[in-house]
């Protein structure tokens, strides 16, 4: 099963973890201080950890790590753990980040997400936020036995191979795929034009393809719509109307619901599956899924973003900034040099 994939160990790990409320459904660590990426942010042993817990209850949680953890929070602890709730679950992408947080002698940043929402975005990718971070590989530290969970996390996993293969030619490499997979919650992201390294996707890919292979392989050998070559590191895709329409219709809803947007000429007033029919049919229906997902991503990103000014502090927020502003200075400079 690819979810096995996606769980790992670690000592380090479960010291920052034992330092939080202990109510989680789900956390994993992820990030260039977990897995190795290419350019500037490849110093592992200095990186920032990159944590996300999942909860069933919110502002139970909350009520507690503000005990535990009152220093994290922004000015925003005074409202109280309902109101940071509140602003949790109704804005951004329903994830709450506290940031450079020094934790056992590691400077981490940390999200809370209501487990309710992640299966949500997971199964329909409303945000495509940390369903996006769960398409690459990720440190899983905690797990409890929800099967809801655990099938959404493979759901997620799927709909991205279908969603790679709906951009792809005939035949194309793995490397292709997986590049094509950790693009997806980068498509329309504008952190990619301010803030973030432009050659990022292919950092995260190219040392990584080995753990790529282990949360995809299965999920490949399985499909039926698919020729995988392992040992080559080849596949081959039905690209007919008929296999795409088949890929399309079974896309997340919000994806399916963007494009019918983009596509739906006014006063036609067809349905879904009449709009996904015809794009099926499009030469060009790769670029319509992107501009499907950028839809998504685009506004998505920019209120997480901002809502990441409150949540960290006006400080935090400035060095974070800066921060990232560096390694895309650094990026660009060996991109020149």
């Amino acid at each position: 099963m690819a979810l096995q994939a996606l769980q790992s160990s670690g000592v380090t790990f479960r010291k920052i973890l034992s330092h939080f409320p202990e109510e989680l459904s789900l956390a994993f660590v992820y990030g260039s201080g977990v897995y190795r990426q290419a350019g500037p942010s490849s110093d592992q042993k200095n990186a920032m950890l990159d944590f996300v817990f999942t909860v069933d209850d919110p502002v139970a949680w909350h009520s507690k790590n503000l005990k535990k953890n009152w220093r994290h929070y922004s000015f925003l602890k005074v409202l109280g753990p309902k109101m940071i709730t509140s602003i949790q679950n109704n804005y951004g992408a329903g994830v709450y980040y506290n940031s450079l947080i020094m934790c056992d002698g590691r400077l981490i940043k940390y999200g809370v997400i209501s487990t309710n929402i992640l299966i949500e975005d997971l199964l329909n990718w409303n945000n495509l936020y940390i369903a996006g971070r769960l398409q690459k590989p990720v440190k899983i530290i905690s797990m409890n036995e929800d099967v809801t969970l655990r099938s959404a996390l493979d759901r997620n996993l799927k709909s991205a191979v279908t969603t790679a293969f709906l951009m792809l030619p005939e035949s194309f490499s793995e490397e292709d795929l997986f590049i094509e997979i950790a693009g997806l919650s980068y498509s329309g992201d504008f952190r990619m034009v301010v803030g973030e390294d432009k050659t990022k996707v292919l950092n995260i890919v190219k040392p990584n393809i080995a753990h790529f292979r282990e949360l995809y392989g299965s999920i490949l050998q399985e499909n039926p719509q698919v020729v995988y070559k392992s040992q080559q590191g080849r596949l081959e895709i039905d690209k007919s109307p008929e296999g795409q329409f088949t890929q399309l219709m079974t896309l997340p809803k919000s994806l399916q619901q963007q494009i019918h947007h983009i596509m739906d000429s006014p006063g036609k007033n067809r349905d879904v599956e009449e709009t996904l029919f015809q794009v099926a049919h499009d030469p060009d229906c790769g670029d319509v899924v992107r501009l499907g997902l950028s839809a998504i991503v685009r506004p998505s990103s920019l209120r997480q973003s901002t809502k990441g000014i409150f949540t960290a502090g006006m400080k935090k927020s400035v060095i974070y900034s800066s921060l990232k502003l560096h390694k895309m200075w650094k990026g660009w400079l060996r991109k020149t040099s």
